[in-house]
């Protein structure tokens, strides 16, 4: 845009329309909102031959006045214009927006809206001013004004430039914002979209394992980083999370996936065989061993052993697992050959280690050793979307095994199954569709009557919000003892009557649940 010619008072009608015309052409081809600004500022500025020109706009909300920008050369002001808001009914500008008409004002002090705080805040005195309004439709986007004519006072033909000015500054404000948002959109949306990628990408990854929940989309990152190397990985998680499923894909996505997979659940194996299952053993070790067997690392070399539940492996074993992973090489029970093996080791817990560690029930050494990429597997609880993803597909598994094409979970039936806590994870709402497809006719869908009353009872009173519903009637301790009862009466449900296990949960001892299960004159479940 060219530099700006000086509004005479000798130029023609024409010659003005000339200027407005340059000025409109300029302000139209600025899209960048905070390029235009400055631009419409110092322009107009220049063609009105003004001391200064301000842009105010209404906010969001429609009710203040800021300065975006300000034609002032003194250092500072312009900081302390731009933190100026004022409201719209305040002001010569609010004035302007209210009426929607352009003023043209000889004598500030004279005008009973006139508003000081502007020159207090730019140390300069106003004399005189126009304020032209931003209409777009019935809309007023703001006002732009020139204060102080250099020569003389401002006139009819300045208050009428201006006024036309203002219906272009307008268009470009408006179009200029709208540019803005739509940058800002196509900003958010590409962010979003590329969020859906990584997120298709990463459960693409891995397809044996089901979630697009955000707290999976997690674990499917660091699967990821996980899959191309040898290092340790430690999976954490509840019982029937799905860890040796993550492992499994760890390795099968991994460049092992050629070489064995073999698990040992460690809580599972009695300690005094833990030893020769791991490492072998020599004919004639011990009474009953007429053969050699080669152990578990032996029949991982080159790929994978996951060892399960290692928390609950004893503290001896712990330290001749810890010489392997140090040293890489073991003797087989019984044997003084020392042989060497090339194992990715991928343990699982479903107890905090570094609590085990502290209460030293673990090593610290082995824990170092096997926690150098930890994964936490989050409990179904905790998997916001994912029950009937994970529904549908143990459904269809469990249909097509046995053949009576139960293919369907009634709505009412996902919204409990959503609801209720599981407290076994995957493992237990494979359990139950387990149970209500045996209960479904064949051909049918799976129904509320099909499911277990613990898990409709339960998953019912959390998808209402609550065990008791709140009625503003009667005491504050009233209330207080009616959620106490219900809320052991559900605790006890959950928990099957089991007083150990609730009491453990609500922090008690069993002692005191006992005697508030006398005091509510509760029935524990299962009891007559």
């Amino acid at each position: 845009m060219g530099p700006s010619v000086p509004l005479r008072a000798t130029q023609s009608d024409g010659e003005r329309l000339a200027v407005l015309l340059e000025l409109s052409r300029g302000f139209a081809a600025q899209r960048d909102f905070d390029d235009l600004l400055p631009l419409v500022i110092r322009h107009t500025q220049e063609v009105l031959n003004a001391e200064g020109c301000s842009l105010l706009l209404v906010n969001e909300a429609g009710t203040d006045l800021y300065f975006p920008v300000t034609s002032s050369a003194q250092e500072g002001v312009d900081r302390r214009l731009q933190n100026l808001r004022f409201p719209v009914s305040q002001g010569i500008a609010g004035h302007v927006v209210r009426t929607r008409q352009t003023l043209l004002v000889d004598d500030v002090s004279n005008n009973r809206f006139f508003n000081p705080k502007i020159d207090q805040q730019t140390g300069e005195r106003t004399r005189s001013m126009i304020c032209a309004p931003l209409r777009r439709g019935d809309e007023v986007l703001g006002v732009i004004e020139v204060i102080n004519c250099r020569e003389g006072v401002f006139g009819e033909s300045e208050l009428e430039f201006l006024e036309a000015l203002a219906q272009s500054v307008s268009l470009a404000v408006e179009t200029a914002k709208l540019v803005g948002d739509l940058r800002n959109t196509t900003a958010r949306l590409a962010g979003e979209i590329s969020g859906l990628r990584r997120e298709r990408l990463h459960a693409d990854s891995f397809p044996e394992i089901i979630g697009r929940s955000p707290a999976m989309e997690q674990v499917f990152a660091l699967m990821e980083s996980a899959v191309e190397s040898s290092i340790a990985v430690q999976i954490q998680g509840e019982t029937g999370v799905g860890k040796e499923l993550v492992a499994r894909a760890i390795h099968t996505h991994g460049p092992r996936r050629e070489a064995p997979f073999v698990a040992l659940n460690c809580g599972a194996m009695p300690a005094a065989l833990l030893e020769s299952e791991l490492f072998g053993f020599a004919r004639g070790a011990f009474t009953g061993a007429d053969r050699a067997k080669p152990g578990l690392f032996e029949a991982a070399d080159q790929g994978t052993l996951f060892l399960d539940e290692i928390n609950a492996m004893p503290l001896d074993q712990q330290a001749k697992l810890l010489r392997v992973i140090q040293e890489g090489e073991f003797r087989r029970l019984g044997e003084t050959v020392v042989r060497k093996v090339d194992v990715r080791l991928v343990s699982a817990s479903n107890a905090d280690l570094a609590e085990e560690v502290r209460e030293q029930r673990f090593r610290e050494d082995l824990y170092y050793r096997l926690n150098v990429f930890p994964i936490v597997v989050p409990p179904l609880r905790e998997r916001s979307g994912d029950v009937a993803l994970i529904a549908g597909a143990i459904l269809q598994r469990i249909s097509d095994r046995t053949k009576k094409n139960v293919n369907a979970i009634d709505a009412d039936v996902l919204q409990i199954l959503d609801a209720y806590g599981w407290p076994g994870n995957v493992r237990e709402l494979e359990n139950e569709l387990e149970r209500a497809v045996a209960l479904a006719s064949a051909g049918s869908s799976v129904s509320r009557d099909c499911l277990s009353p613990r898990v409709v009872e339960l998953g019912e009173t959390r998808a209402q919000g609550g065990s008791m519903a709140i009625h503003p009637r009667g005491s504050l301790r009233e209330a207080r003892e009616k959620f106490e009862r219900e809320f052991l009466r559900s605790v006890l449900r959950l928990h099957e009557g089991n007083a150990t296990k609730a009491a453990k949960e609500l922090g008690i001892s069993r002692q005191m649940l006992q005697k508030k299960i006398k005091d509510w004159g509760l029935r524990e479940p299962g009891k007559r």
